[in-house]
């Protein structure tokens, strides 16, 4: 019903930035929140940045200052622009949606498949 596409992980050197896009498509009918998680080897999935479609924004204590979310409601896409960056932000980044589909009364989370994005020091 939706579909994730994610884009723009890779390896960066420490100090360096990346900029990740996720593309929402399909049967679509309404998209409330669009944000990023995360998950190191090892550790629990955890939430990165989220963005409300009014705007509204909220970053994890680790990233604040040096990520960035926005969003394209015309395009259905979330970005995260993430500089200044750490070994320590090291994972595989997921981007999430809450999303309504056509035909469907409830919102839901959905999932993309994951970015890797790998910091070296």
């Amino acid at each position: 019903q939706v579909q994730l596409v994610e884009s723009g992980g890779g390896l960066v050197q420490a100090g360096g930035s990346l900029r990740l896009s996720c593309a929402a498509s399909g049967s679509i009918f309404s998209i409330n929140a669009m944000g990023w998680y995360r998950q190191a080897p090892g550790k629990q999935r955890e939430l990165v940045a989220f963005i409300l479609s009014g705007g509204t924004t909220n970053y994890a204590d680790s990233v604040k200052g040096r990520f960035t979310i926005s969003r394209d409601n015309a395009k259905n896409t979330v970005y995260l622009q993430m500089n200044s960056l750490k070994p320590e932000d090291t994972a595989v980044y997921y981007c999430h949606v809450f999303a309504r589909a056509m035909g469907v009364t409830l919102y839901e989370h959905y999932w993309g498949q994951g970015t890797q994005v790998t910091v070296s020091s």
